[in-house]
């Protein structure tokens, strides 16, 4: 890796060639009487490159073509990727294509695995590199940049200008990308579109099961209203709830509506009217 010598091998990972069924090692008349099992459990003994830490512990035992290969597969999250190496070729320890691997990955990347080209072995990496990697990130590998120009950080609070009037559009933005991703590269962000359409999905199942709780309820509900205008002048008026829940007093924000008029007794009246029936109680409205 990196220019260093691979521990286990640097033979080309295709990881199998064709070399006519050259063999293994100096050891081969021993691995011919163990079985697959037993045989991947010594060749795994001698396998203290750093990079098997960025694949899960224990490779697959598969045939292919009645050829016997070891598959790895990735560590990293989201990574679907399987690196296979032959057993009966002369590169049957060789770790390049594992290494190439990990310096595509977007969850690993080079920067990482130069890191842990410097450990000892694969248990150092996995203690102390990807441990620390995988919890809480560390700051010069999560903010890997392709191509070039300074890496810089900032800790600066966002303005009020910065966040005022874009609750969606906001996931689209540079630096809560960088807040958010710190760390964890492959953290999924939805687009504006998405948490526009989930917040809205959220919003109409939940209107519906609290229209539904005050269908059935049985005891008397409670009202109350106030009426204010912001300062770009949009008149509003909020509805609340009060009713007894279990032994104790229930009480949460029914709606919003902006109305296009002053706040009058009768432009609230009308538009509670049109709220209780949005929400299906017109008809349990007592009026005296």
């Amino acid at each position: 890796m990196n220019g260093k010598p691979a521990r286990d091998g640097d033979g080309d990972a295709s990881e199998g060639g064709d070399n006519n069924g050259s063999s293994v090692g100096d050891n081969d008349a021993d691995t011919d009487q163990l079985t697959p099992k037993d045989e991947l459990e010594q060749l795994m003994k001698e396998w203290v490159s750093p990079v098997y830490a960025f694949f899960e512990p224990e490779p697959k035992i598969i045939e292919n073509d009645g050829r016997r290969a070891h598959q790895f597969k990735c560590a990293a999250r989201g990574c679907k990727v399987k690196v296979r190496r032959y057993t009966d070729t002369k590169d049957a320890r060789s770790t390049s294509n594992m290494c190439k691997h990990v310096k595509v990955c977007k969850g690993w990347g080079g920067d990482i695995l130069k890191a842990a080209d410097e450990a000892k072995n694969a248990d150092e990496v996995r203690n102390k590199i990807i441990g620390r990697y995988m919890r809480d990130g560390t700051i010069s590998t999560a903010f890997e940049r392709k191509g070039k120009g300074r890496i810089t950080y900032s800790h600066c609070q966002y303005t009020r200008e910065e966040t005022h009037l874009r609750p969606f559009e906001i996931v689209k933005d540079r630096h809560f990308l960088s807040l958010m991703k710190t760390g964890r590269l492959e953290y999924y962000i939805p687009s504006p579109s998405t948490v526009l359409h989930d917040a809205r999905l959220v919003f109409a199942r939940t209107r519906g099961r609290i229209a539904d709780m005050l269908r059935n309820y049985l005891g008397r509900i409670n009202f109350t209203m106030d009426a204010w205008s912001s300062p770009n002048h949009h008149a509003f008026i909020a509805f609340c709830v009060h009713l007894e829940h279990d032994g104790e007093l229930l009480s949460f924000l029914l709606d919003i509506v902006e109305v296009a008029e002053s706040h009058t007794g009768l432009t609230m009246a009308k538009v509670f009217a049109q709220t209780l029936k949005d929400f299906g109680l017109s008809d349990q409205v007592c009026q005296h």
